[in-house]
Parts: C-alpha cells; sequence; structure tokens
C-alpha cells in the first residue's frame, strides 16, 4: 500500500506518483516490428512510425526520436510500444501507440527484443 503524505500518494525517486499494480496492468505493451519509418512532414523532432502488431495488425506511431535515429536504421528492428492508447493527432498524423526508450542526457535508446520474438507478443 502507497504512503501519502497530505491526502496525496507517495511518489517515487523520480518524482512521479506511485500508480497501483492493476493501473500498470491496464497497459497493453506489445512487441512491435518496424516496418517503415520516414520523417514527419510537420515536425523536425518527429518520426512516422508504421509498425506491426501481428494479429492486432499495422498501425502509425508517431515517435519524437528524430533527432537520435535514421528513419532507414529503424526498419526491421524490434520495439516495445504501449498498444492500448487512444490514438492522437501529432502535427496532422494520427499515432495509434508510444515506443518505450530510456534517456540519458543526450543519448535515447529504445526498448528493443530479440528478432526472434515474434510482434503481437505480449510483455508482462
Amino acid at each position: 500500500m502507497a504512503a501519502e503524505t497530505n491526502g496525496a500518494p507517495a511518489a517515487d525517486a523520480g518524482g512521479k506518483p506511485e500508480v497501483t499494480i492493476e493501473t500498470f496492468a491496464a497497459l497493453d505493451l506489445r512487441v512491435a516490428r518496424v516496418r517503415a519509418a520516414r520523417p514527419h512532414p510537420n515536425a523536425d523532432k518527429l518520426l512516422l512510425l508504421e509498425v506491426d502488431l501481428g494479429p492486432s495488425g499495422d498501425r502509425q506511431v508517431v515517435a519524437g526520436i528524430a533527432g537520435h535515429y535514421e528513419p532507414e536504421a529503424l526498419v526491421g528492428r524490434t520495439i516495445v510500444v504501449v498498444a492500448n492508447l487512444k490514438p492522437v493527432r501529432l502535427r496532422g498524423e494520427e499515432s495509434r501507440g508510444m515506443l518505450l526508450a530510456a534517456s540519458a542526457g543526450e543519448q535515447v535508446v529504445l526498448l528493443t527484443t530479440m528478432e526472434s520474438v515474434p510482434p503481437g507478443t505480449p510483455i508482462s
């Protein structure tokens, strides 16, 4: 059970509030294979990724990684995405998911899986 301070949930070391296991379990993390990648036509920092989610089909994900990855270097990579986010429009393009990445200073690293893990595999 999370500790509370003045009625507010306790924050972790990163300053974000703790969440319940049920809230975390609501995220649908899946393996996705990047089929295509290209620069966003209206944003220098964004890339448009077409990803294969296996039985869930293909979808577009807009990612703010253009300054860190060349589009052609992403094609064929297996990444981890949040597959059940509500679709949003980013600078005029629909995004139906979010890729997971770690950042340390100027370095951004995508969370990836072994290429043998099929697209659509749940992450648990």
